[in-house]
């Protein structure tokens, strides 16, 4: 092997520098595996540096929980773990009630995740709501909380992730795509426009376009390219402590330390996996800045300063494909986060790199398999 192929070989190649990718490369890298990232644009280029930076329990998908609970036992020591806070700070997690039938509807949400052995998520009644959020508009009814969430910066975090894990010997190649992804004998080999790597485990991380790479190796996953927007007014007198959402309609709602709000929520741009691009739509964004004025009305006469968008995988069950290939040994994927993947970031990162360097992990995956898009004959191991 000559030393620029020795340069390109490792113990696990990583597609996709996006928190996940970086997330996984730096606890693989903990475990003492030598790691390779190949990123076709620049680290946190996509959703991973450009999202709400929500650091979100609430709301989560059932099958979730139990990796966010994970995740935001990582979050709660980020600064120790990255050397780097992240902008990581802990606060209620809020989504407001305008109806009463919307209140009866989180109030069961709640039953049900007691259920399953998670206390986080609390119900607050119209008093309790408004101790917490004393400037909500007089006909919110209530809320579901989770009251030790939080929020952090994403393109931080994503970065902290990347420099930590470089300092573990990781190797990132940023703009360098992955032309073609094959198998020869225990290897996988990732041809790019520098050369061939090599390593005998794959880890498909690569967000909107991981149903390509997967599809290059037999396996069926409908990514769907969307764009989440965002918006950050003027700065306004300080007036909300915590990450608000609705219960009956898109909403993510901040105010940053430094008095600016931020908005988002699950309202859509456009978005071209071909381009790499994302264009906002103004006038689905007009919607979103008249939720949050009435759930707020202070912010009626605040001045968005600032838009932008990502380009982030949506799955058509709102969940996203982790854990091993349903197809071949050695190959991995995780992405497909569906526009809720930030939170998820360091526990799933955690998880994935127990699974690659121990075969095992005590995480319940069986509902993120990739085998859940294809049929009976994927079930089978090549």
């Amino acid at each position: 092997m000559t030393p620029a192929e020795a340069g390109r070989s490792a113990d696990l190649l990583v597609i996709g520098g996006g928190i996940h990718g970086c997330s996984t490369a730096f606890h693989a890298a903990q475990r003492g595996l030598k790691v390779i990232v190949i990123e076709k644009d620049s680290v946190a280029r996509h959703a991973s540096g450009v999202n709400a930076g929500g650091v979100r329990r609430l709301g989560r998908a059932l099958p979730e929980i139990a990796i966010s609970e994970r995740s935001m036992q990582i979050w709660y020591g980020i600064a120790d773990l990255l050397d780097d806070d992240c902008g990581f700070q802990v606060a209620p997690q809020i989504k407001v009630c305008e109806t009463e039938d919307e209140l009866d509807r989180m109030r069961a949400r709640a039953a049900s995740v007691r259920a399953m052995g998670f206390g986080h998520e609390v119900i607050l009644d119209r008093a309790e709501l408004r101790s917490y959020l004393p400037a909500v508009a007089p006909h919110a009814v209530g809320a579901l909380a989770s009251l030790r969430d939080g929020f952090a910066q994403p393109y931080r975090t994503t970065f902290a992730f990347q420099r930590k894990a470089q300092s573990l010997g990781v190797r990132f190649h940023e703009g360098l795509a992955a032309q073609r992804v094959s198998r020869e004998g225990r290897d996988w080999i990732v041809d790019t426009a520098e050369g061939r790597f090599r390593a005998p485990v794959l880890l498909n991380a690569a967000g909107a376009w991981g149903g390509e790479i997967a599809a290059q190796l037999g396996e069926h996953a409908p990514v769907e390219a969307i764009a989440p927007m965002m918006i950050v007014t003027a700065r306004l007198p300080h007036f909300c402590d915590a990450v608000v959402g609705a219960a009956g309609r898109p909403l993510s709602f901040k105010q940053m330390p430094n008095g600016t709000v931020v908005i988002g929520g699950g309202i859509r741009g456009h978005a071209d996996r071909r381009s790499n691009l994302s264009e906002i739509l103004f006038p689905a964004l007009q919607r979103t800045a008249e939720t949050a004025a009435d759930l707020f009305p202070i912010m009626r006469g605040a001045t968005i300063v600032r838009s932008w968008s990502g380009v982030e995988g949506r799955m058509p069950d709102d969940i996203p494909v982790i854990g091993p290939s349903a197809r071949h040994e050695g190959l991995f994927h995780e992405f497909g986060f569906s526009a809720h993947g930030f939170q998820m970031g360091p526990g799933t990162g955690a998880i994935m790199a127990e699974l690659i360097a121990t075969g095992q992990t005590d995480a319940p995956l069986a509902p993120f398999s990739i085998a859940r898009f294809a049929g009976p004959e994927a079930s089978a191991t090549h």
